[in-house]
């Protein structure tokens, strides 16, 4: 019985009480919450449901936890139900029903702590946009790991999720780039407002490697040479370096093609049409405050020449013509004003702002030995994602950029993510792992697994066909006819088993408020159960020990734990080790 079912069991049977004696039943909230106790003494789980509900039903809470404590005591998979305090209910779950945990994860494998929440929902998720004009800093590579997880979580869920990048190929930030790349290939210092770094050099003697002509051309063909193969060989190190990194996008949409199409200019009229923008000193003008946003936006400028948020207002439309639901932006600590312009976009066109979601990533430092580290030795001014995986590697750059809230900023200490101690969150979860994949080669040595399942069925292509059906809750082939996971009463035990419990409701939480670092929290929180677990308790018979009923639950209860840390390291994108 999982955090969930319970929920599901307590609503049920709350509303029962309430309707046998004649109270309003519509006083339940649609979800009941149901939490573990700081206290194990406690019990498994704890609620607040009769303190909740008791005055809208008129009657006393520590009266309606008493009907609620003698219901659940009544029901299937209920241990005991005792009421605490001025009305909490305190719960223990009966062992069998503790352990078909262990069953559900073991039948469900990957799939366990998936649900249909966000099913029919197709997402944009936009994450990472880059200008290219240089490699991905630290701001970006934070985005990369937290953007790809969220896909990865959202996905668990059952969101249509499409990663997408926007390709800044058009405007100003080209133009000094380019001018860049002209002046290293002609030996010349960068252009006052141009990029510095080895990479720009690298790049012009690569332009110069496809055209060897390019200085010898008109001023004007000669820019547009640098700028296409310039623009075009960075994206590629971009693509290359986020591949690497575990990083793939399904469309990488081009700015500038929103302006070849005509996108822009009929997005503009469109809006002029409908009396969202005003001409006033010679520009025209989203009337954005209408909308919530803090000032109105200039859209087409004096000049004639479209302002920036003329290709955000024509790539939100863009999207939308797509099918998109919910169009989520992840941008820099820099982009605030962005969140209410892109609803007030939205809003302009008549939907609903709420299909905009704007996410802002603080900052990233990294630190080596107490002293901050500035300088990159290919990009020069900035800190790289080449930088960072060359220092601590894939596994433990991902970990540390998902572990906090986007919303903190985060400073990275290089030796602590390289070292191979408890103390390294990555190395830790992933240690668990890697030991409980251990425990399964044991297992097989000592022929305890069945002939074909010389992992538990934990190879590393299938993890986790045990045999584990919720009908026969398991066959080990360890000499008793089924496991009996009910024989897990150890309180390490349920520490642990109800710790994999919560992974499902970890899941969609981090789905709904979109934060993968919960996710990450979470994965340590059950590593740790587990090693304490390991610690009390004895998995594999020892010496001339005959295996018995025990040591075949304990095996699926580590089978179990291997699974869900195996899952939730995969949605962030790391590794699980078989050894380490």
């Amino acid at each position: 019985m999982t955090p969930a079912d319970l929920a599901e069991l307590l609503h049920g049977t709350a509303a029962r009480v309430l309707a046998e004696r004649d109270l309003d039943v519509s006083v339940l909230p649609e979800t009941l919450t149901v939490e573990r106790p700081r206290n194990p003494e406690h019990g498994d789980y704890a609620t607040n449901v009769a303190m909740q509900v008791a005055k809208k039903a008129g009657v006393n809470p520590r009266e309606l936890a008493g009907w609620l404590a003698e219901a659940l005591t009544a029901a299937d998979g209920i241990e005991s139900a005792e009421v605490a305090g001025p009305g909490f209910l305190n719960i223990r779950l009966a062992a069998d029903a503790q352990g078909a945990i262990v069953a559900q994860v073991l039948t469900e494998g990957a799939a366990y702590g998936n649900s249909d929440a966000l099913a029919g929902t197709r997402i944009n998720l936009e994450f990472v946009s880059a200008n290219p004009t240089g490699p991905i800093h630290l701001g970006g590579t934070r985005w990369a790991a937290v953007g790809d997880a969220l896909g990865r979580i959202l996905t668990t869920q059952g969101g249509d999720v499409t990663r997408e990048y926007y390709f800044n190929d058009h405007g100003a930030q080209i133009d000094r780039f380019t001018r860049s790349l002209i002046a290293a290939a002609q030996g010349q210092p960068a252009p006052e407002d141009g990029y510095a770094g080895a990479y720009i050099a690298d790049i012009a003697q690569a332009v110069l490697q496809q055209r060897p002509d390019a200085l010898a051309l008109a001023e004007e063909e000669r820019h547009e040479v640098f700028r296409s193969i310039g623009v075009e060989l960075m994206f590629a190190h971009i693509k290359r370096t986020l591949h690497e990194f575990g990083v793939d996008f399904d469309v990488y949409f081009h700015e500038n093609s929103l302006f070849e199409s005509g996108a822009v200019e009929k997005a503009v009229e469109t809006l002029k049409t409908s009396g969202s923008l005003y001409h006033q000193d010679g520009a025209w003008w989203l009337k954005s405050t209408d909308f919530g946003d803090d000032k109105d936006r200039v859209v087409i400028k004096s000049d004639g020449n479209a302002a920036y948020i003329a290709g955000d207002i024509a790539y939100f439309q863009d999207k939308r013509s797509r099918g998109f639901d919910l169009c989520i932006y992840m941008l820099g600590a820099d982009h605030h004003g962005y969140i209410g312009r892109l609803k007030a976009a939205a809003a302009a066109f008549g939907d609903d702002p709420d299909t905009v979601e704007v996410m802002i990533g603080q900052m990233v430092n990294l630190v080596r030995g107490g002293v901050a580290v500035k300088m990159s030795k290919r990009a020069g001014t900035v800190i790289t994602l080449d930088d960072l995986v060359e220092a601590i590697g894939v596994d433990a750059a991902r970990y540390a950029l998902v572990r906090s809230s986007v919303d903190q900023s985060i400073d990275i200490d290089l030796e602590l993510w390289a070292s191979t101690t408890n103390e390294n969150p990555v190395y830790y979860v992933q240690y668990a792992h890697a030991r409980l994949s251990s425990i399964a080669r044991g297992a097989a040595e000592l022929g305890l697994g069945a002939e074909n399942t010389a992992e538990l069925g934990l190879g590393a292509e299938n993890t986790a066909e045990l045999g584990l059906g919720v009908e026969n809750t398991a066959e080990l082939g360890l000499g008793a006819e089924n496991t009996d996971l009910a024989l897990l009463t150890h309180e390490r035990e349920g520490d642990l088993i109800r710790t994999i419990g919560e992974y499902p409701r970890v899941l969609a939480k981090a789905a709904e408020l979109r934060e993968p670092h919960r996710v990450a929290r979470y994965l340590e929180e059950l590593a740790g159960t587990y090693h304490r677990f390991y610690d009390s308790c004895r998995i594999l018979p020892q010496g001339d020990e005959e295996p018995g009923p025990l040591h075949a639950a304990r095996l699926a209860l580590c089978a179990a734990t291997r699974q869900v840390l195996a899952n939730g390291l995969g949605l962030l994108g790391v590794s699980a080790p078989e050894r380490m």
